[in-house]
């Protein structure tokens, strides 16, 4: 009897237990595997209430503190957390699923190759929203030469693979420019990456972003689709009157809405981790982790030299990490490398005050149904669907420093 469905589903599920699954997204991504989850994501929009503010009520005159007490209250407001979507779907001929009959160990190898590429793909997707702006930029160009592509930050060909289709804009709000192109070769020692065709991206310019076609919403000042992570929770210039983030002006009071940053590029390593702790310390919160790029963490080793302290972070039974502690004023932080971290960037947090939100796993298999393998309508082949339906959040933004490297 050939192989059907209901008997190939079997052996999926035999091999792609949710514990399998968590163990292959977790790996080398740092944040992801370590940031708090909350799995139960349902309904239309998730509200994070936060105290930003005080009933300010006080005076050393009676009247003058009853007459503020009457007319002030705490401040508080909501972020009204929506989902952002993300797929990974893979193919398989049927020929070559038929072809392995017989021989089961051949077979599982042919099918959990496809599969386990696609999950990776979408754990990289996730792991780098996580850091990202929303918009889903995944670097910045340097410089053009016939259709090669320089990299402003080398270490964000990490971002990059053969085989994306790339789409451009002049900045995050711009509207997309017209076109697309293959990803054909990257060199990940140099940065650079070569398009089937820069000409195909009308008036492609240094200092476009990049982005995977399908993730930038079309149009100038577009929607955030992909994830809000750290550097829209943390942005880089302080949010202006009728910033609207999840429902949020959060120019009222910048740093307890959007975080604190700050410019370390002329500073040592070290000094600019404790900068950082201190600035926050000083508006009265503090940090206890620190996400940086392997570059910035091999910096910072050769800064300490022998006063390096390694400490492991353990994700669960069979994933860990290993960072360094720096001493801070409240408590010791931990700082972990993270290849998802941009280069230029660094990010001090809170651990606890910040969550992924996601509505059941965060990378899922889709089998609503109960099949974890479907028949192409179209084609003689069959697909497995992975997705990802969530968001970031922050329950204390001012618990968190943004760090420029540059």
């Amino acid at each position: 009897m050939s192989l059907d469905l209901t008997s190939f589903d079997a052996a999926l599920k035999s091999y792609y237990t949710d514990d399998r699954v968590q163990n292959m997204t977790y790996m080398e991504n740092p944040f992801y595997a370590l940031i708090n989850k909350f799995e139960q994501f349902g309904g239309k929009n998730l509200p994070i209430p936060l105290i930003y503010g005080n009933p300010q009520g006080r005076s050393r005159t009676f009247a003058t503190a009853q007459t503020r007490g009457a007319a002030t209250s705490s401040k508080l407001e909501d972020y009204v957390l929506t989902r952002s979507k993300d797929y990974s779907i893979a193919t398989i001929d049927n020929e070559t699923l038929e072809a392995s009959k017989g021989d089961k160990a051949a077979f599982l190898e042919a099918a959990t190759t496809e599969i386990d590429g696609a999950i990776r793909e979408l754990t990289n997707s996730v792991a780098l929203g996580l850091y990202g702006s929303g918009y889903g930029d995944r670097g910045t160009i340097a410089g053009i030469a016939s259709d090669t592509l320089t990299l402003t930050s080398p270490g964000d060909i990490t971002n990059f693979e053969v085989g994306m289709i790339m789409v451009a804009a002049a900045s995050n709000t711009a509207a997309l420019r017209t076109g697309s192109s293959e990803i054909v070769a990257v060199d990940r020692s140099n940065g650079t990456l070569e398009l089937a065709s820069v000409a195909a991206i009308t008036g492609l310019a240094v200092s476009d972003l990049l982005y995977v076609d399908g993730d930038r919403a079309a149009g100038a000042s577009p929607a955030k689709t992909m994830i809000s992570g750290l550097q829209a929770w943390l942005p880089g210039t302080a949010p202006t009157t009728g910033d609207n983030f999840f429902g949020v002006d959060r120019s009222v009071d910048v740093t307890r809405l959007a975080g604190y940053r700050l410019a370390v590029g002329s500073l040592p390593i070290e000094e600019a981790l404790i900068a950082g702790e201190a600035l926050v310390g000083r508006g009265g919160f503090s940090i206890d982790h620190y996400f940086i790029s392997h570059d910035r963490f091999a910096d910072l080793k050769k800064a300490l030299g022998s006063k390096v302290q390694y400490v492991d972070m353990q994700a669960n039974a069979k994933v860990s990490f290993r960072g360094v502690t720096v001493d801070g004023t409240k408590n010791t932080i931990r700082v972990l490398p993270d290849r998802n971290c941009p280069d230029n960037l660094g990010f001090g947090i809170k651990m606890g005050m910040f969550k992924c939100y996601s509505l059941g796993k965060a990378v899922r298999v889709i089998d609503t149904d109960g099949l974890q393998m479907l028949r192409q309508a179209s084609a003689d082949g069959v697909e497995v669907r992975y997705g990802f339906y969530g968001n970031m959040g922050c329950r204390g933004p001012g618990y968190g420093v943004r760090l420029d490297f540059s």
